[in-house]
């Protein structure tokens, strides 16, 4: 069965001044009517039960993202007493996870993006899902092909094409880049094979 986790441990330094430490970016209304992480919700609320949704954030923030999030069980919700970066986030989640479902499949999301329409993303999301059903030891990551030569995103550079599904292209990966210099990020986006890393995945 399909579980979410989203990650919603963002500490405020961005879009400073209306973001703060106390009340960080994921907690505001930046684009819509529903803040950044309500919209992380919301993206998969359809294909996905609130009791399989899980949120991980800073201990001083688990209050803020109960009261936001109503319907996720407040025992889904975890504060960290410590940021640890992604991985450390992840790899807890993975545990919580799989302590309630051994053999959950585990989508993984960050609460600060804005992505339209919604319903692509949840062909994506399915899609995914479908994948790593049929390859158990793969990990599944959305690439987002990149409209610029940005510096501050990873990429991903796109292997051989694997399949399509509902018109969506399957590859294998052949690398992840760090965030690149400006002379690389012009070469990474001009040679048309790479994707900014979304850090989303599914396994």
């Amino acid at each position: 069965m399909l579980h979410a986790l989203i990650m919603a441990g963002g500490g405020g330094t961005r879009f400073w001044p209306r973001s703060r430490q106390k009340r960080p970016k994921q907690f505001l209304r930046l684009a819509g009517d529903r803040t950044l992480l309500q919209q992380a919700f919301d993206r998969v609320e359809g294909p996905i039960p609130p009791q399989n949704t899980w949120v991980i954030t800073a201990a001083m923030h688990a209050g803020e993202v109960v009261n936001q999030l109503g319907t996720v069980p407040a025992d889904h919700v975890v504060g960290e007493p410590m940021g640890r970066d992604t991985a450390a986030c992840i790899g807890l989640g993975a545990a919580l996870i799989a302590r309630q479902d051994p053999s959950a499949t585990m989508l993984v999301m960050p609460a600060d993006h804005v992505i339209e329409p919604v319903q692509e993303f949840r062909r994506a999301a399915q899609v995914a899902e479908q994948m790593a059903d049929e390859h158990p030891s793969t990990l599944i990551t959305f690439g987002i092909p990149p409209s610029y030569p940005a510096t501050g995103y990873g990429y991903i550079h796109r292997g051989q094409v694997v399949t399509h599904r509902q018109s969506i292209g399957v590859y294998r990966v052949q690398a992840f880049r760090e965030k690149p210099s400006r002379d690389s990020a012009e070469r990474y986006f001009a040679f048309g094979e790479n994707f900014w890393n979304g850090g989303i995945f599914v396994w």
